[in-house]
């Protein structure tokens, strides 16, 4: 993923920073627990499109 637009993109639901999971190509909202995927270098940041956390995910 391009690392001007990490730069730039926020969680759609609460607005916050995200963390990329490069082996996964994932953004990760902490506060929300979701996972947004990044396909072909374009994240999805779509409400439907995240996927929960898991428990272990959350405590990383």
């Amino acid at each position: 993923m391009d690392h001007h637009l990490f730069e730039i993109v926020a969680c759609p639901l609460c607005h916050g920073k995200l963390s990329f999971d490069k082996e996964r190509q994932e953004l990760i909202c902490k506060v929300d627990a979701l996972a947004f995927p990044v396909r072909d270098g374009i994240p999805v940041l779509i409400e439907h499109e995240g996927r929960p956390l898991t428990a272990e995910e959350k405590s990383v």
